[in-house]
C-alpha cells in the first residue's frame, strides 16, 4: 500500500536536540535511529558549521542531510535521492558580508559590535561553550560572522535596518548574534522542500527549535514543536497549534516529536 505522506523533520540542535550546556544527546541517539529506519526524512537545521554538523552525524552513526550556519548551505541531498543535489551554498562568502558591514556600518554602532573570532581563546570559549577542536570547528565559519552586540534596543533596530537595507540579516541565537545574508532557515527549509516534491507526492514538515531564530521555521511548517527555553513565554509566541515540551534538550525534543508524530497520525 503506498504511504499516505512522507515526514520530513528540521530542527534546530543547540538547545533543542543537543542539551544545552554540554551537547549530548546520547539518551535519544536511538530514538532518531529508529525514525530514520521508518522513513522519517531528519534534516538538521543549525547556526552549527559543516564541520559541526559533520561530527554530530558521525556521532549519531548515520549520515543526515543538513543545513548550516542559519540556512546558508544546504548538504547532504543526494542521500535522499541520488539525483538530488550534493551541495546547495544560498549565501555569499563572509568576507564579502564583512566588506559591505565595515562600508555601511557606522563607526558608533560598530563599537556595540564585538566579533568573535577577535576575542581571546578564553574569551571564545566561555561564549560559544566549546574548547579546542570543538571550538575550532565552530568558529570554521564560510558564510557567517558570529559577534556579541552590546548596544541598547533603539541602536539593534537601527542595526538592523542597515544590514537589512544592505540585503543582510542578523540572527540571533542562543549565545551570540550572527552576521549573515539575506537567507535564513526558513529559506533554505523552502528550498529543500521544493527540491523534496519533485519525488514525494505529499510532505508533511515537522520544525523544531526553542529560540528566537527558530521562530519563523516554526511558523512556517505544518507541526510547529518549541524546546523548554526558560527564555521563552508561551503567552508571548504567536504559533498557532504549537507542541511545547516542559522538558529542556534532548529529552524534551523526543517529546515534541512524539506529540507531532501522533497528531500526524504516524506510528512512532
Amino acid at each position: 500500500m503506498k504511504k499516505k505522506f512522507t515526514v520530513v523533520i528540521f530542527t534546530d540542535l543547540d538547545g533543542s536536540l543537543l542539551h544545552r550546556d554540554t551537547f549530548q544527546f546520547d539518551t535519544i541517539k536511538d530514538y532518531i535511529k529508529s525514525l530514520v529506519s521508518k522513513g522519517v526524512i531528519i534534516i538538521p537545521n543549525s547556526s552549527k558549521t559543516e564541520k559541526e554538523i559533520e561530527k554530530f552525524n558521525e556521532e549519531l552513526g548515520i549520515n543526515l542531510p543538513y543545513i548550516s550556519e542559519n540556512g546558508s548551505s544546504i548538504h547532504g541531498l543526494n542521500l535522499i535521492t541520488s539525483n538530488f543535489p550534493d551541495k546547495l551554498v544560498l549565501s555569499r562568502d563572509k568576507e564579502e558580508l564583512l566588506k559591505i558591514y565595515e562600508n555601511k556600518v557606522p563607526e558608533k554602532l560598530k563599537e556595540k559590535c564585538f566579533q568573535i573570532s577577535k576575542m581571546s581563546k578564553k574569551e571564545k570559549e566561555n561564549i560559544l561553550g566549546q574548547k579546542d577542536e570543538k571550538l575550532k570547528d565552530a568558529l570554521n565559519r564560510k558564510y557567517t560572522l558570529p559577534f556579541l552586540f552590546k548596544g541598547d534596543k533603539n541602536e539593534k533596530n537601527r542595526l538592523l535596518k542597515i544590514l537589512n537595507s544592505n540585503s543582510l540579516t542578523l540572527q540571533e541565537g542562543g549565545r551570540v548574534y550572527n552576521l549573515c545574508d539575506n537567507i535564513n532557515k526558513v529559506k533554505s527549509m523552502n528550498r529543500v522542500i521544493k527540491i523534496l516534491k519533485k519525488t514525494e507526492d505529499k510532505i508533511k514538515t515537522i520544525a523544531v527549535g526553542d529560540n528566537f531564530n527558530d521562530l519563523e521555521m516554526l511558523r512556517n511548517c505544518d507541526i510547529p514543536c518549541l524546546v523548554f527555553n526558560d527564555q521563552f513565554k508561551l503567552d508571548q509566541i504567536n504559533i498557532n497549534n504549537l507542541i511545547f515540551s516542559n522538558k529542556p534538550s534532548p529529552e524534551g525534543w523526543a517529546d515534541v516529536i512524539k506529540m507531532a508524530l501522533a497528531k500526524l497520525g504516524f506510528k512512532d
